[in-house]
């Protein structure tokens, strides 16, 4: 009788689907959550707005303002007081969470951020909700993982995706919102990631979409094509992005210090200050307050003159790192998108008045400029790209968007400039204290690029860090155990075990590895 030949049996492999279900399930909770933040900020804005419209008739209105800003400071101080991590942006946070750098307890975070970001964004304070809305998807994250005792990598794949989710339900953003979280947070391309991440992005941009409806969050009219005759205007806009963006980097790195040097000063409760200034801006320029929408939508209803436009960059500016500085809860998103609308609005009635363009083509310039500056002060230029096409609801100006795009990153890049959320992390790392090492084992994933030390090398080859162990190499779908002669290919995702509380330090050292140059001695040795 002849043997049956063996057919190993077919089974589903579930692990990216049971995260894509989990993806969204934490994407639904961060839609309904971010969502009514972003309801309340909008509302808290009205009604700002209305108040100081009244005060035209009556400027004596404007003394009641001073008991409600102090209440605003209070609250926020207090609460900035008793969890410190829901200071600024957040996005910081959430990366360096996801690298291993520290630890939040994820429900303080997320009322706390929630009624101090409604507070200090509604105020009218030059802040954005999307940084908030990055954390507050974190923290749910965090949550559903906990809940399902999920922790190492299965709990910081919920995190990111929660995070990508909460960035989509504040611009309506799911494609670009999922790229930003890889590509600038997380820093991880992994299929897992990602797949977790656009699922999230999905369901809370659905949440958004139910209640906020279809409409692109920044809707403009561009013109159908922009002239290939006038592109090198589009090299000039991007140099002039690159130059500013990298004053923008300064003056918001350093926004603190100049809080820190008044006298006696409580950085907790130091909003006040701002809070104050905001009364003439109120009074005088309304369209200004808040992150920006108003402002970028409303830019064609604004005097022409670049002199003016010049002006509001300054103020816009000045006073949005101002808000930033106090470490209200509140980001530099929008304000970033807000000033690119300006200087595209300024730089576009400058072609107009030098008569080398048409004034038809002013909202391209602020279109443009809005990717711009976010692509060379984020130094994402691929989600700022995606990011302005899925805001503005066009898909006719990818060409322009890249060039003006990598132009603004290359100037910033020639000239050192780093990505701005990762040097607030370092900063936020020198003083942070709330980190609580795990003992626990916990994997990282090392992709092998084009150019790396690593690549071509066999693993015997290479002196890999103490309290490390790489365990897999998985390369396109497929993954194999390692040997000392296995070579390591571009394209490759190295998995390494180890320690929870050592993973970021163990990531450091193999990054720098990999970034080596093979005429560079290697440490140690």
């Amino acid at each position: 009788m002849k043997a049956k030949a063996f057919v190993p049996k077919r089974t589903l492999n579930t692990t990216r689907f049971l995260y894509i279900i989990k993806g969204l399930l934490v994407g639904l909770l961060v839609g309904l959550v971010v969502s009514l933040f972003r309801l309340a900020i909008e509302h808290l804005l009205l009604v700002v707005k209305s108040f100081f419209q009244l005060t035209h008739s009556n400027p004596w209105l404007l003394l009641l303002w001073l008991p409600v800003a102090l209440v605003i400071c209070l609250v926020n101080g207090y609460l900035i007081k008793t969890t410190p991590h829901i200071k600024g942006s957040g996005i910081p946070q959430v990366e360096g969470q996801l690298a291993g750098d520290l630890e939040m307890q994820w429900w303080p975070v997320l009322w706390k951020k929630w009624i101090g970001g409604v507070l200090g964004i509604g105020s009218g304070l030059f802040l954005g909700r999307e940084g908030p809305s990055i954390q507050l998807g974190a923290a749910i994250g965090q949550g559903v993982a906990e809940t399902m005792k999920k922790r190492g990598s299965s709990r910081r794949v919920l995190i990111a995706g929660g995070a990508a989710a909460g960035l989509s339900a504040a611009f309506n953003a799911p494609i670009a919102s999922s790229l930003f979280i890889v590509e600038e947070v997380y820093h991880n391309f992994s299929p897992l990631v990602w797949t977790t991440a656009l699922a999230a992005s999905v369901s809370a941009n659905y949440v958004s979409m139910t209640i906020f409806g279809l409409k692109p969050v920044l809707l403009l009219d561009p013109s159908s094509a922009f002239p290939v005759k006038d592109y090198w205007q589009l090299i000039l806009l991007g140099i002039v992005l690159g130059l500013l963006g990298l004053v923008y980097q300064y003056l918001t790195l350093n926004a603190g210090k100049f809080y820190r040097r008044i006298p006696g000063i409580n950085m907790n409760y130091v909003s006040f200050i701002p809070l104050l200034l905001l009364i003439p801006i109120a009074y005088w320029y309304p369209v200004t307050l808040g992150g920006g929408n108003a402002l970028i939508t409303g830019l064609r209803d604004l005097p022409a003159s670049v002199v003016f436009l010049a002006g509001i960059f300054v103020l816009r500016l000045l006073f949005s790192v101002m808000s930033y500085g106090t470490g209200l809860p509140g980001g530099i998103f929008l304000p970033i998108l807000s000033l690119g609308a300006v200087i595209g609005a300024c730089f576009g009635q400058g072609m107009v008045a030098l008569g080398l363009t048409s004034s038809a083509l002013v909202v391209d310039f602020i279109i443009y400029a809005m990717a711009g500056y976010f692509a060379c002060i984020g130094k994402a230029p691929f989600t700022a790209i995606l990011l302005i096409t899925e805001m503005v609801g066009s898909l006719q100006h990818l060409m322009p968007l890249a060039v003006v795009s990598l132009i603004a990153y290359t100037v910033v890049d020639l000239l050192r400039g780093a990505p701005i959320y990762e040097a607030m992390l370092k900063v936020l790392l020198r003083s942070d204290t709330e980190y609580v090492p795990g003992d626990y084992q916990d994997r990282l994933e090392i992709p092998v690029f084009a150019g790396s030390y690593l690549q071509d090398k066999q693993v015997r080859d290479i002196p890999w860090p103490k309290n490390c162990l790489l365990i897999s190499i998985m390369r396109g779908e497929s993954e194999s155990l390692p040997h000392g002669d296995t070579v390591m290919r571009c394209g490759d995702t190295l998995v390494v075990l180890t320690k929870h509380h050592v993973r970021a330090e163990v990531k450091r050292q193999i990054s720098a590895l990999a970034e080596r140059k093979e005429t560079e001695p290697i440490a140690g040795k």
